[in-house]
């Protein structure tokens, strides 16, 4: 009997610090078959290859999923805790965009492997579940930074404050995939709007979240080595509103009113590509601040992972901009942004293996540096 309790109870003191963080190594694989599928004709991979991100992303969301529930179960006070600390809180947002971002790899790749009726099938709940959870986050997160947590003044502020509010914008990115599978009407402009309401809301709560981010980095200088990677979620949010207006604009037609449909498609364009450069601009700072913390000792942590599914976005935005403008330009930049997303997901991946058989990521965390 006591070896059977050992047994069972084996597993939970590798979950107690599995933080929500974690989820972020599932954005980050699934994207590489969105992002990979959304290239232009020349640049397209391998679809083997598509299907193998897709699948390896679904498998690390069933396996977080159950050590999560594990988490939750043996370990409810430090799961309490990561919601009452403000450093932590804002990354259940990744928890949503995981599933949102497994269901979008699942409707372009996992089709292959399943069929396209079980693929539309777990999109679509995938889907409903992940908007869900993107909308809890947004509300949820916030309202505890207010009434619970502490925030050290203008200091603390922190790219990771944009997760919970860039998740509405995922679903709003991924939610075209199925418009054209709703019947012609009401349900397929009512999908379309809810779509557009999400990416409001996402945005204009990016824009009072950016100032901050920015005051903070000329005030205050970079962040700790640790969190210096953080700073391409910045990209988030600009390259899935990108992503967003234009996969809207593709549906918009079979959606909506002819009139109401032009303009969609020339408001992906109008917004797209400004704001693609001032991506680009970002992408060029947090890369110059990254060099500079790797310089200065950085050592991995999850926040590694920062570099894969924001650049993903960013991939699947220019690739969107270079379907409705017929730029050639724009899509061999997102051919170019998808070779760094591979860079990144490998280095990443080959890291987060070799520290979970160390047993070093699944420790207790220490201070930033």
């Amino acid at each position: 009997m006591r070896s059977m309790v050992t047994t069972a109870r084996a597993p939970a003191p590798l979950t107690r610090h599995l933080g929500p963080n974690w989820y972020a190594s599932v954005m980050g694989t699934a994207i590489l078959a969105t992002a990979g599928h959304s290239l232009p004709a020349p640049f397209t991979p391998p679809r083997a290859l598509l299907c193998a991100a897709w699948a390896l992303s679904a498998v690390a969301l069933l396996v977080l999923l159950a050590a999560r529930s594990l988490h939750w179960r043996h370990h409810r006070d430090q799961a309490r805790a990561h919601l009452l600390d403000a450093s932590v809180a804002p990354f259940y947002g990744c928890f949503a965009m995981g599933v949102l971002a497994v269901g979008g790899a699942t409707a372009a790749a996992g089709q292959d492997v399943i069929g396209e009726p079980a693929a539309l099938a777990v999109a679509w709940v995938l889907w409903s579940a992940g908007t869900v959870l993107s909308l809890l986050a947004a509300l949820v997160v916030p309202y505890l930074m207010v009434v619970r947590h502490r925030i050290d003044g203008p200091s603390s502020a922190s790219p990771v404050w944009l997760l919970p509010m860039v998740a509405p914008m995922v679903a709003a990115a991924l939610g075209p995939q199925l418009i054209p599978h709703l019947p012609e009407g009401q349900a397929r402009a009512t999908m379309l709007l809810a779509c557009y309401a999400m990416f409001g809301l996402s945005l204009l709560a990016t824009l009072l979240l950016l100032p901050m981010i920015f005051a903070r980095l000329l005030l205050h200088g970079p962040p700790p080595s640790a969190l210096t990677p953080t700073l391409f979620l910045v990209l988030g949010p600009l390259g899935q509103s990108t992503t967003a207006v234009n996969q809207l604009a593709d549906v918009a037609d079979g959606a909506i009113g002819p009139a109401y449909a032009h303009g969609f498609q020339a408001f992906a364009v109008v917004y797209g590509v400004p704001v693609l450069g001032f991506a680009l601009l970002w992408l060029a700072l947090a890369a110059a601040l990254v060099v500079r913390a790797a310089r200065a000792g950085m050592g991995f942590a999850m926040t590694w992972w920062g570099f894969t599914f924001p650049v993903g976005t960013c991939v699947t935005g220019a690739a969107g901009l270079a379907r409705h403008t017929g730029l050639d330009a724009l899509g061999g930049l997102a051919a170019a942004l998808f070779a760094l997303l591979v860079a990144a997901w490998s280095v990443t991946a080959f890291r987060t293996v070799r520290g979970l058989l160390s047993g070093v990521l699944l420790a207790a965390p220490r201070p930033a540096a």
